[in-house]
């Protein structure tokens, strides 16, 4: 078995693809944070593309590191030349590999702060991209605006100091560039968040304002940020996939990446100093991207909470079960149908029947063994963005809701802790103590989980979705998740 870097790259077997361009020749045109295994997937995987179409050889990728836990992909870099091996998960069993090449450089911030400044502030980068989470852009979750507060921004925005976080980097990187005279780089966000671009430039820009006002100003003027819309099932890599890749491909991976065959990448045509041919590797450039956004999050991620707490009270364990239940797949069908779709716009270039269907197909892709516990995590912040729009449009506008509320109760249940075959649940999420605290009082209050004004505003005002709801949750609790089903399809 081979380790992976440039010197073994020739030595691999045909089975695994090797970028056919000359990786000495790249130069470093993106800096990017957060080089996780989306990124890997998604973004870094298009530049592959083009560069193995010839293209694009000076819009290399340079990582970076800016939390503790960005030191052991520091050191696979390293090791690997930033080589990594991608494996492509097919619904039929096979397995499609490839190594990417597109990242050349990772730099760890917390080693080294002055070395990422300077590599964003040299002309030769033009965009400065982001997969740093929604917890990494730093805006309150009930007032929705920047936190000056965090500790990492008060250091960073002491005189002087040698800046700990994205907010602190980036910012001293454009304050150099207007102070020599170079045209800022664009903020391109590749995070799944709505309005991610809209976004980051607020965060940013306060984070500016709050360092030098005029430097604030000049941000604001001057710097574009992107909405983006992306999307590619990416489960976390485990040692399994490892020894299956090294079996199968031969190839010695610190840690590669496996996906699901689909990709989406929808972003606006809005950038200071160019950009990639990336309409060259399929990717659709708009000049709004806000149809393909709500699409994706109220169709795709709001069907993700719909079959992850009902299917692991039910005793599933992964996507694909649940997807593969003809009852749990017509039950989210029937809310993107009925529910979901009445509160999209149009959406240019997409059949959104073609779209939904696919999506189950994508759910049950049993080789990708995409887990219900990570797409239970952290609900308090997804459920309020992702499904709690529909059914306030749907109140407004007299549409269907029973679906969206036996969603909401089923998180609800969930946060209880304990599954139907008294199994006990790792709830993880930000407001875990405040949302168990009141799961475990519902049987007793039926509304005290909604009545967490923080989550669910004004809901608990609104009769026809109490009714929804509480009918809901006592059918969880008398007759399961299952037979709940049964009787919201019948």
């Amino acid at each position: 078995m081979e380790q992976l870097s440039n010197a073994t790259l020739t030595a691999l077997p045909d089975t695994l693809r090797t970028p056919s361009y000359d990786r000495s020749a790249l130069t470093a045109g993106i800096v990017h944070f957060g080089v996780g295994g989306f990124h890997r997937a998604h973004q870094a995987m298009y530049l592959d593309q083009l560069m193995n179409a010839g293209l694009a050889h000076d819009w290399a990728i340079c990582g970076v590191g800016v939390l503790p836990g960005d030191a052991r992909m520091k050191q696979v870099m390293d090791k690997q030349d930033c080589l990594y091996t991608l494996v492509v998960k097919n619904p039929d069993g096979t397995r499609e590999g490839r190594v990417i090449g597109s990242i050349i450089e990772y730099l760890f911030a917390p080693d080294d702060p002055e070395a990422v400044i300077e590599k964003m502030a040299s002309d030769a980068v033009r965009i400065v991209s982001l997969t740093v989470t929604e917890g990494g852009y730093n805006f309150h979750h009930v007032t929705g605006k920047f936190d000056a507060g965090n500790p990492g921004v008060v250091h960073d925005l002491r005189p002087s100091a040698a800046p700990r976080t994205t907010f602190g980097l980036v910012t001293e990187a454009l304050r150099r560039r207007r102070e020599r005279g170079l045209a800022p780089f664009t903020v391109m966000s590749c995070d799944n968040i709505q309005g991610n671009g809209d976004v980051a430039r607020e965060m940013f820009t306060a984070f500016a304002s709050l360092k030098d006002a005029a430097l604030g100003a000049w941000v604001t003027e001057n710097v574009p940020f992107p909405n983006s819309m992306v999307d590619r099932i990416t489960p976390v890599t485990t040692d399994e996939d490892r020894q299956a890749i090294g079996g199968e491909f031969g190839v010695e991976d610190g840690w590669p990446v496996v996906c699901e065959p689909f990709e989406q990448w929808v972003l606006e045509d809005h950038f200071s100093l160019g950009r990639p041919p990336f309409e060259k590797a399929g990717v659709q450039l708009v000049e709004d991207v806000e149809p393909y956004e709500l699409m994706k999050l109220r169709l795709l991620n709001a069907s993700h909470q719909g079959m992850c707490y009902l299917g692991y009270l039910a005793g599933y364990r992964y996507a694909h079960e649940v997807a593969q239940d003809p009852l749990f797949a017509q039950f989210l069908l029937d809310y993107m149908d009925r529910e979901a779709t009445p509160t999209l716009q149009p959406v240019p270039g997409i059949d959104l029947d073609a779209y939904k269907r696919t999506l189950i197909e994508r759910f049950s892709n049993e080789h990708v063994r995409d887990t219900l516990a990570r797409l239970c995590a952290e609900s308090s912040d997804r459920i309020p963005k992702w499904l709690l729009p529909v059914v306030r449009i749907n109140l407004e506008n007299g549409g269907e809701i029973k679906r969206s509320a036996a969603i909401v109760a089923s998180w609800a249940r969930y946060a209880e802790g304990v599954d139907e075959q008294g199994n006990s649940i790792d709830v993880v999420d930000r407001l875990k103590d405040t949302v168990m605290a009141a799961a475990t009082r519902q049987r007793q209050d039926p509304l005290s989980f909604i009545s967490n004004r923080e989550v669910f505003g004004d809901l608990i005002d609104d009769e026809r979705f109490v009714t929804a709801y509480s009918e809901a949750l006592a059918s969880l609790h008398d007759r399961g998740a299952t037979e709940t089903l049964r009787r919201l399809e019948a």
